[in-house]
């Protein structure tokens, strides 16, 4: 069976079996880079109340999970490191990240820690939750085969981008507007395939670094087109850093949008010359439309309010001169705020032409 074809899960529904399953089962969570894997076991344990412990596979050795021996009497005891056992016998969650990309041997070290929730003679303490976590073979990851002995001792759980849950997520951590509107116009941008080369390329990680990054400048002052630009082309793939760019640009230029939503001819054209100015803007629109930043009247300028006049028919031929898929993506979750403005008839039209679709 192609890994394509096996069931997923939401990291929201990981994180419900890592809860009822952990204390008892060791799980295995696979994805792509980036996705949260780490964020959602560190989430449980603490809606748990319990200590997560991380121990990360590509920097220990065998001895660093089976223990070092000394002599006790006329014996040899293996001491476990604190880390994996701690002193006070109190259950915890022991996280292991980056278990594909373990050694064979320390893969086998693990094997009875992750079956029997033993190391050598010492037991973990009962309640202790045991999660691993990796990417998968197909990611350009650096990861090993995992042993069928392995594979055999964990429950795996593939676990898949949710658009949805992302910008849930997003909200609540603050994440700046901009690039949480870019994500609900353009969903596929949240994770895209992973390059041959090394380079970058958008996962939820990316998105949420670059959101950091300029956060972190704009609040210097000096956050400038061109330095969004820049930063974007290091944190997340190529043609999403050239739309979001230029989707930054048309953000702040609300002359643009004016022009615009009064003259739907104004609007660029979707030949690929400029199919990446004509995504900006378009998102740029969805964006104010979404925060009701654009009204029938007014526009806040630098902070003087000019008049715009988008009356419902100038409105109406707007969103008419759009193709259907771009009509759909700017409707979406905004059919009231659009209604608002006097969208109702090309709303109604779209509804009927997408009831139409489905009979």
């Amino acid at each position: 069976m192609e890994t394509s074809d096996i069931p997923t899960v939401t990291l929201s529904e990981a994180k419900t079996l890592i809860s009822c399953l952990a204390h008892k089962q060791s799980i295995l969570l696979l994805s792509a880079p980036g996705v949260g894997k780490s964020d959602i076991v560190r989430q449980a344990a603490d809606e748990a109340k319990l200590e997560c412990r991380s121990l990360l596979g590509t920097q220990i050795a065998p001895e660093d999970v089976s223990g070092i021996p000394r002599i006790v009497g006329e014996r040899s005891v293996f001491c476990p490191p604190r880390i994996l056992l701690p002193e006070k016998p109190k259950a915890f969650c022991l996280f292991l990240d980056e278990l594909p990309a373990c050694s064979p041997d320390i893969q086998k070290a693990f094997y009875s820690l992750l079956l029997e929730r033993r190391l050598g003679e010492h037991k973990l303490p009962k309640g202790t939750w045991v999660v691993a976590a990796g990417n998968r073979a197909e990611d350009r990851s650096l990861v090993r085969t995992m042993s069928a002995a392995l594979v055999n001792r964990v429950l795996i759980l593939q676990v898949k981008v949710d658009v949805h849950e992302w910008v849930a997520w997003a909200y609540n951590a603050k994440i700046r507007n901009d690039v949480i509107s870019y994500i609900l116009f353009n969903p596929m941008a949240l994770q895209r395939e992973i390059p041959a080369l090394p380079i970058p390329f958008s996962t939820p990680r990316a998105w949420a670094s670059l959101a950091q990054s300029l956060d972190l400048v704009e609040a210097q002052g000096k956050l400038t087109p061109k330095l969004v630009e820049t930063m974007a082309y290091g944190c997340v793939s190529a043609e999403d850093a050239a739309m979001y760019a230029a989707f930054m640009k048309f953000n702040t230029d609300k002359y643009v949008i004016m022009k615009v939503m009064n003259d739907a001819s104004k609007l660029p054209s979707r030949s690929k010359t400029h199919a990446v100015e004509r995504s900006g803007i378009l998102q740029s629109i969805h964006n104010l439309v979404a925060n009701e930043l654009l009204d029938q009247k007014f526009m806040e300028i630098d902070g003087v309010k000019i008049r715009a006049w988008f009356t419902p028919e100038k409105v109406c031929n707007f969103l008419k001169n759009l193709n259907s898929e771009e009509r759909v993506m700017m409707l979406l979750g905004c059919v009231k705020k659009w209604g608002n403005l006097g969208a109702d008839e090309v709303i109604i039209d779209e509804y009927n032409r997408l009831i139409g679709t489905l009979l």
